[in-house]
Parts: C-alpha cells; structure tokens; sequence
C-alpha cells in the first residue's frame, strides 16, 4: 500500500509518499519561516494562506520524485489535530477531495502520532511496549507506548511546553525567529559554571513538566546582569547555556523517572526540541547508563514533516481504518482517544 500523507497542522507544508514494502519513496517540507519572522511568531491567518499556494504544488513534486501518478495512491492521510484550526482545514480538505477523486480511502492522523511514530520509520526501529518523551513547541508529553494506538499519558506540561519556553527566552534574550535554535546555538558558547537555574518539579514526585518558571527565571536573570555586564552578549550565552541545562536536566530525570516507574527499557524521543544535541547527548549518556535504549528520528523527522503523516496513515489505513467525507479536524485532541490498532 502507498500512502500520501499531507501535514499542514502549523507553519510548515510537508508531503511525503510512504510504500509499507519500500519505505519512503519521497518526501518534502515547505517552512514558512521567512513569512512568519517579521512578526516574531506564527500568524494563523498567514499560515492557512500559504498552505493553500504551496500544498498542491509540493504534491506534484513528491509524486514526481516518487515516479508516481495519481493512479498509483492507494491512500491519502492528513493531519487532522491538534493544531491551528485553518491550517488544519486546507490540509484535511485537500486530503480527502483527493482521496475521493482518486476513489481511494482516507484518513485523519492525530499530529502528535505521527510525531511518536516517526523513530519507527528508522532502521532499526524500537520495539513496543516504551516510553515516548513528546517534546515540540507545542507539546511536552511522557507516554507509556504498549502499541500504535495504546498510548497512556504518564506526564504533561502544566504550563509552557519545552519548545514554546525556548522560543520565549530566545526572544527575552533578543534572538531572532524562530528562537529555539538561535539559542541552543548561542548556548554553545555560554559559561555552563556562571549560573544554575531551578530544575522545575524534579523535587516532588510525578512526571509532570513545568517550564514558564525558567523563563522568567531568566528574564530576571537578565535584567539582574546586563547592566552591569562587562560583555553584554556573553552574558546572554551564559544565560542561554544555564536554561539549556536546565531544561535537558529536567527532561533526563522526568524519563529516567519514566522508565523506572514503567519497567521499560526503551526511551524515543520525538518532536522539534528531540534534534536538540545536548539533549540527544545528556539523554544517551544517562539512559544507557541504566541499562536502557534511546531511539530517535532523523533531524530531518523531528520538526513538522509529511513522511510521518504518511508512516502513521498506512499503519491505520492497513488496518481498516478510515475516514468518511465528512472528516472533522479538531484544534484539540487528547492522544489517549485515538483507537487502537
């Protein structure tokens, strides 16, 4: 079975082919960066308009590279949740016209599946039951994964998610968008020994994530040492580096946590903040050292992409699911509601 799979559920356009006997066939990702940068983050508005203009075109050009035409789909996934609601809209539309026209099923794929997904597509691929550290700009969740489709959340954030305080303190610390990788970059030349910020909720029990704490712990931070700072910009680095700590720190001992409480062995990682080095690195070291895992995707995986619409797609489509034509994209959509396979 071929699977188009089309992602539209913020302010990247991703379309991808996936073959369930030849893996990936071709894949593509439109950023709407350089649209969204004058204004310092996303724009509904903006982003629902452009994935109208580029949605088609970038299908055209992935069943091209994929040597494919129409006739040769044998089902179309789309994002359907959660996400900006007229971002979802033009995807999940678009989607299911094609999958009638081309009389061939559809379905809606939860966006945060695609992303626990996604390490799956790799080679070799983590066996189930594990654990699934959700970490984007939207979301930071722990899942005890025993199948596609028997999630259980173990933790969320109560507030800010990891991606969304990173891109916050960027802009705290006057880096341009989007902020999360201009200040882990920054963080690569910051002091790791100048300051220690808090690790959020690590000193009570749970798996809970707290992260607006730490953002204004730095904006305080910020405002306490500038003035008086001899180097203006490596005190940025400096504060920079700290929040990193403090946020990779946080994270490893939340899913060391995770794995304790489960009995599981295997850790995925998945979603934009997941391609961050240090943490990729801090969570291998700790991880391994436990006698566990880490399994993770490609960087080129982690942010927004249509191959794992498409990977997530053809497990349900496979497996009879579908959608009818009155499909129904939702802005919210709890993970532990989606059926199992």
């Amino acid at each position: 079975m071929r699977v188009l799979g089309i992602e539209t559920s913020c302010d990247e356009t991703g379309v991808a082919v996936y073959d369930g006997e030849l893996g990936l066939l071709a894949h593509a990702v439109y950023s709407q960066v350089e649209i969204h940068a004058e204004y310092g983050g996303v724009v509904p508005e903006l982003a629902s308009r452009d994935h109208v203009r580029k949605t088609l075109p970038l299908i055209r050009q992935v069943l091209d590279e994929a040597g494919l035409a129409p006739n040769g789909i044998d089902g179309v996934a789309f994002t359907a949740g959660p996400g900006l609601i007229g971002a979802l809209l033009v995807g999940a539309a678009l989607g299911r016209s094609l999958a009638w026209a081309w009389g061939v099923p559809a379905v809606g794929v939860h966006h945060m599946e695609g992303h626990l997904l996604a390490p799956l597509i790799e080679d070799p691929a983590p066996d189930f039951p594990f654990v699934a550290l959700l970490v984007s700009g939207g979301h930071t969740q722990l899942v005890d994964v025993a199948g596609i489709g028997r999630y259980r959340i173990l933790g969320d954030s109560l507030d800010d998610a990891a991606g969304e305080a990173f891109d916050k303190t960027a802009k705290i610390l006057g880096l341009p968008y989007p902020g999360g990788p201009e200040l882990a970059r920054l963080a690569e030349r910051g002091d790791p020994l100048r300051f220690r910020f808090p690790r959020p909720m690590t000193d009570r029990p749970g798996l809970e994530f707290s992260f607006s704490g730490l953002k204004t712990f730095a904006l305080n931070t910020l405002h306490r040492e500038l003035p008086i700072a001899a180097d203006p910009m490596q005190t940025r680095a400096d504060i920079a580096r700290a929040f990193e700590e403090a946020v990779v720190d946080t994270m490893v001992i939340k899913c060391r946590r995770a794995l304790r409480e489960t009995g599981h062995r295997r850790l995925i990682l998945a979603g934009g903040v997941s391609a961050n080095r240090r943490l990729r690195e801090r969570m291998d070291t700790a991880i391994v050292a436990e006698g566990g895992e880490t399994f993770y995707p490609r960087p080129t995986f982690c942010t927004d992409n249509g191959a794992m619409i498409a990977f997530a797609g053809w497990q349900r489509l496979r497996a009879g699911q579908s959608e009818p034509l009155a499909f129904r994209p939702r802005a919210r959509w709890p993970l532990e509601e989606l059926p199992p396979v």
